[in-house]
């Protein structure tokens, strides 16, 4: 796989031209890419970014009736640093003297909180999220494909595989696995394509330090910052299961209103993801407890120490956390669940609506596909009746194929559908 071509990011399809009237409002975790691409879309645009505390004092002390000359259509990176830009800027905009500015940011709290409270109903919000697979693989002579991800959200799976070749040959496959790859050992972080394994294992380890200094510090002061490292680190070992609050916190020795209070602050780094449970009973009574998933493979290894083979869980993850991410790039409005029962049968994710029906899925970290496998995907199938819009059992195979007609459920290989 090439990993020196620069990178197709599906968000660049998403964010509007610069001659619409707009205030674009980009925010993610750190290192995601938000200022390369923005300024690759928009490079007429003037560049500020207020990290610079000088340049933070200079726009404070500037006067609201002079930004639209002297600030203008730009774009504001970390905007968040300096509340009153937002004040100027709004004054700016509803004076009809500026007509295009990005905000940047990756404190998604304190970014939005500003948004909020002065540039209500004048902005449009965009996240962008690590590396999908299909922004690894590099176009070959031709338009970058939509994952069949894509497809198979609008159509029934039948519909979309029974005119794909069951198998991929040559370096088309292999581009397709090697993204997967990449991903499931190092994450999506753009900066990482550059580097040797060496300086990646640097990279990731010093990640967390990173972010924690300066995300953390603009979230709020911790009072205990062994403790939250300790609870960070033990919500990364449960990534993929249910979430106990009332566990987690007797393990990190610290109270639950301050287990949920951290894992709060995780979500709104973009650091994790909770999964709800589907509410209604299908085949006996459900848990409500959600599950927790880390956004990136390459951090949480990196963080525990698990260098090694996928585990199911962390395949889990992939899969979950892929899904995931390109609904919130393309603003799809499908809702991702999960349904377990207490007795233990459980279909890892559901995808879509209680009006529009719903497409399971299983994950199976395993090469072969198996019927066994689709006992609780055929139950939950049943149980919805026309609310079920097809299944797919995720694995590590080579082979799309249909397991079950009635029920429309395949096999599906996990580099195929991303």
């Amino acid at each position: 796989m090439d990993l020196t071509s620069p990178r197709h990011r599906w968000l660049a399809g998403q964010l509007p031209d610069p001659q619409r009237r707009r205030i674009v409002v980009l925010t993610g975790a750190r290192q995601t890419g938000k200022t390369t691409l923005v300024r690759h879309l928009y490079p007429e645009l003037p560049y500020f970014n207020l990290d610079d505390l000088e340049l933070r004092e200079q726009l404070r002390a500037l006067p609201a009736r002079h930004w639209s000359r002297t600030v203008a259509d730009a774009i504001l990176d970390e905007a968040q640093k300096e509340p009153s830009v937002f004040e100027k800027l709004k004054f700016a905009w509803d004076a009809g003297d500026v007509r295009f500015s990005a905000l940047l940011g990756s404190s998604r709290i304190l970014l939005l909180r500003r948004v909020t409270e002065t540039l209500a109903g004048r902005t449009f919000l965009y996240e962008l999220w690590p590396l999908m697979p299909s922004e690894l693989r590099v176009p070959r002579g031709g338009p970058v494909e939509l994952p069949l991800l894509d497809q198979l959200l609008d159509e029934a799976p039948g519909t979309v595989l029974k005119d794909e070749p069951p198998t991929l040959l040559g370096q088309q496959e292999q581009d397709r696995l090697d993204a997967i790859d990449h991903l499931a050992r190092w994450g999506g972080m753009p900066e990482l394509l550059r580097l040797d394994d060496d300086d990646r294992r640097r990279w990731l380890s010093s990640y967390q330090q990173s972010w924690m200094e300066r995300d953390l510090v603009d979230l709020a002061r911790l009072p205990d910052v062994a403790a939250f490292r300790r609870l960070q680190k033990l919500a990364m070992l449960r990534c993929g299961q249910l979430l106990n609050y009332a566990e987690l916190a007797r393990d990190a020795k610290v109270s639950a209103p301050t287990a949920k209070s951290y894992l709060g602050w995780l979500h709104v780094a973009f650091q994790v993801i909770e999964l709800a449970p589907l509410p209604r009973n299908l085949t006996s009574e459900v848990v409500k407890s959600p599950k927790l998933y880390w956004t990136d493979l390459g951090l949480l290894r990196a963080s525990t120490g698990q260098v090694g083979e996928l585990t199911g869980p962390l395949f889990e993850t992939l899969c979950v956390v892929e899904i995931h991410k390109w609904l919130r790039t393309r603003g799809r409005p499908e809702e991702l669940r999960f349904y377990r029962t207490r007795s233990g049968l459980e279909l890892d994710l559901m995808v879509g609506s209680p009006g529009g029906g719903w497409l399971g899925i299983e994950c199976k970290l395993r090469d072969q596909a198996h019927a066994s496998d689709l006992k609780a995907m055929r139950r939950v199938a049943d149980a919805l009746g026309d609310g079920w819009r097809g299944g797919l059992l995720l694995y590590r195979g080579r082979t799309i194929e249909l397991l079950d007609e009635a029920r429309d459920i395949w096999a599906m290989p996990v580099h195929r559908l991303f």
